[in-house]
């Protein structure tokens, strides 16, 4: 990474004072090719490994998915590549940027939406590292009990939270140190696991239907790249307008989804070997890829494990603290940082403590809150595919300028697609709070556990906004560029 965008040690070790404010020209640096370590940290988790596994629960062959796993992770960070180009151009937080779409009060009902997407995706990662790291410790014959989850849940929300507060010149440095340490004790892990692998009990699997097959590329759009563009601008706004828009796209898609890609195709050798691991990734991901190492390397392992995860929580509370204050919050973004810490917590106390199945609800939580986020991240790109002028920065946070206090079109097109898309999905055998979802199944006979919903509202947000939006986009452009916010 460059020092430029590093910021220096001074930078780094001190609170970042930027909240959901226009970058100022002054403090704009670095090249696109740095958006590959935040985005590599945040994504090279040896959960990647587990996605095999739950690929696999689709019933689909090892071909079907390591086809539907390598297109849903590079479209989905494709996705998120080209929503980062707004952050270069307007040099705003992804949240702020879509009130040219929503209105300066509309918008609050997307930022709302990535709040919650994003807690959720911090408690998330949260309650794996803290699972990981009692598993391990219980694999070593130390108490793998209350007591050592509660440590690590403190160590684990202190480090999460630290970095969150102090913001992006600290969190753009650790993920750099994060993703080589963690890069390279993965290809330990893999190395010791190849001996694993059964590879004709994989090649036999046998393969399932289109219905089943769709459902499994739903799941990794929705597990991957459809996870995070509502982040996306947040880490590409410091860079100069002037860096190369096919840069930003490209180091954002590459440095997201190389190593996920890489760690599918092992999880699928080594689940699809054995259906004792298969079932147990289920319950403890990332443990039950402890259980065919050899005692040495479980420490490493642990150490791999909460690094990746850590990697990712970090960026999600920076970029849930930002979407906070987007919603409206008055604070500053360091507080705002710390109720989603408290809340990320409380969560993870849920999941570990008492919750008593990982995956169901995991995959009931992605699909929900994927489809709203599947309309909203189409009708972003089809934004910036329209828009040809600059953001203008002040109107940004003007109810009374350009983009309005409320576009209602916009609003009705987000609850349109939204409720189309729930109405085909299948959520229910994740639970009863899922059963209201999956109301037009019956129009897609064959379809039902397809998740279909979420491709539904996709294209619904695109096309829908390309129709819609266009006349206000070219109105807005026709203003013309204003002078940039000091």
């Amino acid at each position: 990474m460059s020092t430029a965008i590093e910021g220096g040690g001074a930078a780094a070790l001190a609170v970042e004072q930027n909240g959901i404010n226009v970058i100022h020209e002054s403090e704009r640096k670095g090249t696109p090719r740095d958006l590959f370590w935040p985005w590599a940290a945040a994504n090279i988790s040896v959960f990647g490994i587990a996605y095999g596994a739950f690929l696999l629960y689709f019933g689909v062959s090892f071909w079907q998915a390591l086809i539907v796993g390598a297109i849903g992770i590079a479209v989905s960070f494709f996705f998120v590549g080209v929503i980062a180009l707004a952050g270069k151009r307007g040099s705003a937080p992804t949240l702020v940027l879509s009130r040219a779409i929503f209105g300066v009060d509309g918008n609050r009902v997307p930022s709302i939406l990535s709040w919650v997407l994003t807690v959720g995706w911090e408690t998330v990662l949260v309650s794996l590292a803290v699972l990981a790291t009692s598993t391990v410790l219980g694999a070593l014959g130390f108490d793998a009990g209350v007591g050592t989850q509660v440590v690590a849940l403190i160590v684990v929300a202190a480090l999460v939270i630290g970095a969150g507060v102090m913001g992006f010149d600290l969190i753009m440095r650790l993920q750099k140190w994060i993703t080589i340490a963690t890069g390279l004790l993965t290809i330990v892990y893999v190395v010791l696991v190849l001996p694993q692998i059964d590879l004709g009990a994989v090649l036999a699997l046998p393969g399932a239907e289109a219905g089943a097959v769709i459902g499994g590329l739903v799941f990794m759009l929705t597990g991957f790249g459809l996870g995070w563009v509502n982040a996306a601008a947040d880490y590409s706004r410091y860079l100069p307008r002037t860096a190369s828009s096919r840069g930003v796209v490209a180091w954002t898609t590459f440095g997201a989804s190389w190593a996920p890609a890489l760690l599918l195709l092992v999880g699928l050798l080594l689940a699809g070997s054995s259906t004792t691991l298969l079932d147990a990734i289920g319950a403890d991901p990332v443990g039950a890829l402890s259980t065919i190492l050899p005692t040495w390397f479980l420490v490493p392992f642990a150490i791999v494990a909460v690094l990746g995860f850590v990697g990712g929580a970090v960026l999600d509370i920076y970029s849930s603290g930002l979407s906070l204050l987007a919603a409206g919050l008055k604070l500053p973004r360091a507080a705002a940082v710390g109720i989603d810490g408290a809340l990320m917590v409380l969560g993870t106390v849920f999941v570990v403590f008492i919750a008593q199945d990982f995956f169901g609800p995991f995959q009931g939580f992605l699909i929900t809150l994927g489809v709203p986020i599947a309309a909203w991240a189409g009708m972003f790109i089809a934004d910036i595919i329209l828009r040809k002028q600059p953001y203008a920065d002040a109107e940004l946070y003007d109810r009374g300028g350009r983009y309005g206090s409320v576009r209602w079109e916009s609003i009705a097109l987000l609850v349109v697609g939204t409720a189309i898309g729930w109405g085909f999905v299948s959520n229910a055998f994740y639970g009863d709070a899922f059963l209201w979802q999956g109301y037009f199944l019956g129009l897609t006979p064959g379809f039902e556990g397809a998740n279909l919903g979420v491709l539904i509202s996709l294209l619904i947000g695109f096309v829908g906004y390309l129709l819609l939006g266009r006349a206000a986009v070219r109105r807005q452009d026709a203003l013309g560029a204003t002078a940039p916010v000091a």
